[in-house]
C-alpha cells in the first residue's frame, strides 16, 4: 500500500518503544477505556440533567463515538505510532496543530486521571466512611503509577484483567436487571414517564447530558495511542474497532435503560453510584459492596489506561521537539519514565480538591478537563478530511480500512464537537470548559511561537538529514 510522503519521518522519531501489547491486550483496552467512571458514577450527572431521555443522550453520544473511532481507526491502520492523533494533526494540517491536539490531550487526559481518583475515593467512602479520601488517592496511584513503569506487557496484562472483571460485571448487572424488570411489575418502562416525563427538563437537559456522555466515551480514542506499541497494530486496531462498535451500545444504553427502569430518575441522579442504588432498590443482601467493588475496578481501570495514554503523548510530544528531551528517554524496559512521573501532575491537583472542596471535587475536575477532550475529538474529524483529501491528491492506493460516508460523516462529526463545545458554555456546570479552554490555547499558541517553533523545526531538520 503506497502511502503519501514524509509521515515515515515522524514514525522513526518515536521509534524504541516495545511492541508488546497483544491483539486481544488492544480490544479489552479499547472497551476498557471507555467503561470506567463515565458510566459507573459520571452517568448520575447525566440522569440529572436529562432524566429517562439520557437514553437519547448517550445514544447521540454513542453515534458521534462510532463516527470518530472510524475516522481513527482509517488513520491508525495507515500510520500506527504512539503519537497517534497529534501526528496525524502535525502531518497532515499543520506542526503548529500537532502542537496544539498533543497538549490540549495530555491536559485533558493528567486531569481526567483527577476525576478517576477522586472517584476511588468516594468509592472506597462505601465501606470506610471515617477514612479520609486523599490517603486512598495516595495509596491507588501508587501501585498504579508502579505498574505503569515496569513495562508496557506489565500495563497490557494488568489493564486485560481490570477490564475483564467490569465487562464480566457489566453482563451479570443487565442479566439481572432484565430478569427482575421482566417479573416485578412495579418495575419496567412505565418509570420513565412517571416522575415529570421522558423529558423532565426538556430538550435542552437532553442535549446537555450529551456532553457528559462524551466524557463517559473518553478514552476510545487510545486504542489508537496504544497501536504503537501493538505487535500487529492493523489486525488489533480492526478488531477493537469491531468490538467496540457493539459493546458501547449494549454497555450504555441496555444499562441505563435498565437502571432507569428500576430506579426512579430523580433518585438515580442524586449522590452515589446508579448501579449501587439499584442494588439497594432491590434489597439483595451484600450486592450494593460487590457493585461498589467492581465501579472501584473501573475507576482503577480508566485511570490505569489514561495513566498510560498521557505517559505516550508526552513522549510524542518530547520527540517531536515540543517539550524537554528528558520527556522522551526511555528505560531499559522501554518506559518514558519521566514522561509517567510528569503526568501524575493530576493527581496530586486531586489531592489537593479532595482535601480544600470534597463535595465538588469530581465535578470541577470533569468541567475542566473536559475542553481538552472535545478540542482533541473535533480536531480528530479535521484531521481525518484533510487526511482523506491529501491521500486521494498524492495517490495513496486503496486503504485496507475505510470510513464510509465521507465527507458527510466526517464533517457531520466535527460539527456536532463544536456544537457540544459551545453548549457548554450555556451550562453552569461546564461554564469552566470554555472559560478555561480558549485561554489555555491561546497560551498554548504562543508558547510554541516563542519556545517551541525554532526547536521543532530543528528536530524534523535533523531527521530529515538523517534519513539523507
Amino acid at each position: 500500500m503506497k502511502k503519501p510522503q514524509g509521515f515515515g519521518q515522524i514514525a522513526e522519531r518515536e521509534q524504541g518503544l516495545k511492541r508488546r501489547l497483544t491483539s486481544g491486550q488492544m480490544s479489552m483496552i479499547a472497551i476498557g477505556g471507555a467503561v470506567g467512571t463515565g458510566l459507573f458514577l459520571g452517568s448520575k450527572f447525566a440522569i440529572g440533567f436529562a432524566g429517562p431521555s439520557v437514553i437519547i443522550s448517550y445514544a447521540i453520544g454513542g453515534l458521534i463515538t462510532l463516527l470518530l473511532m472510524g475516522c481513527l481507526a482509517e488513520m491508525t491502520v495507515a500510520h500506527s505510532t504512539s503519537g497517534s492523533f497529534g501526528a496525524y494533526a502535525e502531518h497532515y494540517i499543520g506542526p503548529l496543530a500537532g502542537f496544539l491536539v498533543r497538549y490540549a490531550y495530555w491536559s485533558c487526559v493528567v486531569l481526567a486521571v483527577g476525576t478517576e481518583v477522586t472517584a476511588v475515593a468516594e468509592y472506597m467512602h462505601f465501606w470506610f466512611p471515617d477514612v479520609p479520601g486523599w490517603l486512598w488517592v495516595c495509596v491507588f496511584s501508587g501501585a498504579l503509577i508502579l505498574v505503569n513503569a515496569m513495562s508496557v506487557k506489565a500495563f497490557g496484562t494488568i489493564e486485560y484483567w481490570f477490564s475483564t472483571i467490569k465487562i464480566t460485571a457489566i453482563v451479570a448487572f443487565i442479566i439481572l436487571g432484565a430478569y427482575v424488570v421482566r417479573g416485578n411489575p412495579q418495575y419496567g418502562v412505565a418509570q420513565y414517564t412517571a416522575h415529570g416525563g421522558f423529558f423532565p427538563n426538556g430538550l435542552w437537559g437532553m442535549w446537555v447530558a450529551v456532553v457528559i456522555s462524551i466524557f463517559s466515551y473518553l478514552s476510545v480514542e487510545m486504542i489508537a495511542v496504544a497501536a504503537g506499541e501493538a505487535e500487529d497494530p492493523e489486525r488489533a486496531v480492526k478488531k477493537a474497532f469491531r468490538a467496540t462498535i457493539v459493546r458501547l451500545v449494549v454497555f450504555y444504553l441496555l444499562t441505563l435503560a435498565l437502571i432507569l427502569a428500576i430506579v426512579p430518575w430523580n433518585e438515580a441522579g442524586k449522590a452515589g453510584s446508579p448501579f449501587v442504588k439499584v442494588m439497594l432498590a432491590l434489597d439483595i443482601p451484600g450486592a450494593a459492596g460487590v457493585i461498589n467493588f467492581i465501579v472501584l475496578v473501573a475507576a482503577l481501570s480508566a485511570m490505569n489506561s489514561q495513566l498510560y495514554i498521557t505517559t505516550r503523548m508526552m513522549f510524542s510530544l518530547s520527540r517531536a521537539g515540543h517539550a524537554p528531551s528528558l520527556f522522551g528517554r526511555l528505560t531499559r524496559s522501554g518506559t518514558p519514565l519521566n514522561a509517567l512521573l510528569l503526568s501524575t501532575s493530576g493527581i496530586a491537583i486531586a489531592v489537593v480538591l479532595k482535601v480544600m472542596v470534597p463535595d465538588t471535587a469530581f465535578t470541577l475536575m470533569m468541567a475542566i478537563s473536559m475542553f481538552g477532550a472535545l478540542f482533541t475529538w473535533m480536531m480528530i474529524f479535521i484531521t481525518h478530511y484533510f487526511f482523506r483529501r491529501r491521500w486521494a491528491r498524492e495517490g495513496g492506493g486503496a486503504l485496507s480500512f475505510r470510513m464510509p460516508g465521507f465527507p458527510v460523516l466526517t464533517l457531520l462529526g466535527a460539527v456536532a464537537m463544536l456544537a457540544i463545545l459551545v453548549t457548554t458554555y450555556y451550562t453552569n456546570v461546564f461554564k469552566m470548559t470554555l472559560v478555561f479552554g480558549v485561554p489555555f490555547l491561546v497560551i498554548l499558541a504562543v508558547l510554541y511561537g516563542v519556545l517551541f517553533k525554532k526547536r521543532a523545526e530543528s528536530v524534523a531538520l535533523q531527521a530529515g538529514e538523517q534519513r539523507g
